[in-house]
């Protein structure tokens, strides 16, 4: 293989390392170097518990190499003792909030970022009137529920009352709770119209609802991570986020649904079912808060992102997320699929509300390691003349099945044009994406792997999902592990040319089923390997009434710019104001 440096100072070099690694890897991460994993997986096939020549020579095949047999020979012993040292290693007790030494940072040797905190700013008020029937504001942003209960003009406890309602109501036809917290919220609810009354304003989030996604802990009620295994589980501690929101006064209303163990929308209680289409799923693990959402059930809601867990139900459900930079938001307390690519974000029903709830979040917690200590300047009125702005160009042009969202995306585009911006046409990186699967199912096996040898992985509700790539995973050597995590560094390069170019990139998201080396396929896989962060947002309909949206993705840290002018493409818009009726 050619050094990271050396594949990086010529056009011809990194050709060259593309054409290298796109072979290396296009066997689905066969291995090209022996392991012990492969002979460990080997052997829990053929229930022995020693390593031999023959078990050796059949593993070779599953790893690409050959050896003569005085090697294997060498070999035994060595190998042998290496199960003693797992034996040894799995009787130490590992918990979700154990994270590995080696943490992933996705900024660069040699970048720097802006230090200073400057004063957080909201845009101008409303000043709405309270309606005569208050489930009128369901659908209201943040920003304007805000105004309301700082006014007096609704009382927290009301507001609570009102979404409480609307979550029983409608739970039975969406499947977006778990668990409902009835009790909790009742009482956050009374304390913040006390302290309010009392002149003791914690800011935006005082007494506003709030869902989180059940893969966050919470000490009073069960945390199940949308598996059958843990349904009845209760922790004894919160997560951060948790913590923090508490702690800015907003009111829990419900554990909202997940895909089991964070993979698609399907969990032991069922599917979690699309607002604006109750025939279809949400597609992605943050369901619950993408569906209660949208459905007005909630305030807002928090949700996390591996590989498009917060991107997509937000585009099946119109909503407006962020998706942080790695590194932003504390994962203490959220349970791990990846210790390298997994981040909580919010999601909104409007572009400034999740820079109110982001605001409230991110920072040190000094339980997460990989935790940066950056500030985040929101500002709603910055100059986005000053940003250069880039867009895709492949994407946007690329067929795709819906010629509404297409002409959606164009209109897009012309918005922004409308708005002075001069956008400049841009490429993603040609990288492998798929060696990204690679590193995802490795780490997600080993943040489970209590799980799978414990022999309750067929009590999910989809064998065939993370069951089967829980023990494939046990095939992937450390080795190609390793090599894969290099690869993603060129990647990583490749992006900090890009983003030197431009401040934001403008894309289309992934669409489903779409090969992620293909200029739809890309921005979701890609933009979550190298950490960078994205705001999606509705940007219109499709012919069958469902909402499209596009995505933002910006600088290393730099969510304010990417906020900001989210926030003026949609002040130009009002896809944010529609909402799906729903009858039950």
């Amino acid at each position: 293989m050619p050094h990271p440096t050396q594949a990086l100072e010529s056009s011809e070099a990194k050709l060259l390392a593309r054409r290298h690694f796109l072979t290396y890897f296009s066997g689905l991460g066969l291995s090209s170097t022996l392991l012990p994993g492969v002979l460990w997986a080997k052997m829990q096939e053929e229930q022995v518990q020693e390593v031999t020549k023959e078990m050796i020579s059949g593993a070779e095949r599953l790893a690409g190499l050959e050896f003569t047999d005085q090697e294997r020979e060498v070999m035994v012993e060595g190998l042998n003792q290496n199960l003693e040292r797992y034996q040894e290693l799995r009787e130490i007790p590992l918990q979700s909030t154990d994270w590995p030494s080696l943490q992933f940072n996705p900024a660069l040797p040699g970048m720097s970022f802006d230090t200073e905190q400057r004063p957080f700013k909201m845009s101008t008020s409303t000043n709405r009137a309270a309606p005569t029937n208050l489930e009128d504001v369901a659908f209201w942003p943040v920003t304007d529920l805000a105004q309301l209960i700082r006014s007096g003009k609704v009382r927290s406890l009301d507001l609570t009352r009102m979404y409480l309602e609307r979550l029983k109501k409608y739970d039975p036809l969406l499947k977006c709770v778990i668990t409902l917290t009835e009790d909790l919220a009742l009482r956050q609810a009374q304390a913040a119209d006390g302290e309010i009354a009392a002149g003791r304003y914690r800011g935006p989030l005082h007494g506003i609802p709030w869902g989180v996604k059940d893969l966050l802990a919470t000490k009073q009620y069960k945390t199940t991570w949308g598996a059958a295994p843990y349904k009845d589980r209760i922790l004894d501690y919160d997560a951060t986020i948790v913590e923090r929101l508490e702690a800015a006064g907003a009111v829990l209303m419900a554990k909202l649904s997940t895909g089991e163990l964070a993979s698609g929308d399907i969990w032991f209680g069922g599917q979690t079912m699309n607002p604006w289409n109750p025939q279809e799923g949400t597609r992605g693990s943050s369901a619950g808060p993408g569906a209660a959402t949208a459905a007005g059930l909630v305030g807002f809601s928090i949700g996390t992102e591996t590989r498009g867990s917060i991107v997509f139900p937000c585009t099946r459900c119109g909503l407006s997320g962020l998706r942080p930079t790695f590194g932003r938001v504390s994962r203490y307390g959220v349970m791990p699929i990846s210790f390298s690519m997994d981040k909580p974000g919010p999601m909104c029903r409007s572009v400034e509300d999740c820079a109110l709830v982001f605001d409230a979040i991110y920072g040190p917690d000094g339980k997460d390691g990989a935790l940066v200590d950056l500030p985040f300047n929101w500002d709603p009125e910055l100059d986005i003349q000053q940003l250069r702005v880039g867009y895709v160009k492949s994407a946007f042009d690329e067929e795709r099945d819906s010629a509404q969202w297409m002409a959606n995306d164009q209109a897009t585009l012309a918005t922004l044009r409308s708005l002075g911006l001069d956008l400049i046409p841009v490429e993603f990186p040609d990288y492998p994406l798929d060696v990204a699967r690679l590193l995802l199912y490795a780490e997600a096996a080993a943040a489970h792997d209590e799980l799978t040898r414990s022999g309750r992985l067929d009590l999910l509700a989809r064998p065939t999902a993370w069951p089967r790539r829980f023990r494939q995973s046990r095939m992937i050597p450390a080795v190609e592990y390793i090599q894969a995590d290099r690869v993603r560094v060129f990647l990583m390069k490749e992006m900090a040319q890009l983003m030197n170019e431009v401040d934001v990139i403008v894309a289309p998201p992934s669409a489903p089923g779409t090969p992620s080396n293909s200029p739809l396929g890309k921005n979701i896989p890609l933009t979550n390997m190298t950490g960078h962060p994205c705001v999606v947002l509705p940007n219109g309909f499709t012919e069958n009434g469902t909402p499209s949206t596009v995505t933002f993705v910006g600088k290393l840290y730099a969510e304010a710019e990417i906020l900001a002018l989210a926030k003026r493409y949609q002040d130009a818009t009002d896809f944010h104001l529609k909402y799906p009726v729903l009858e039950v």
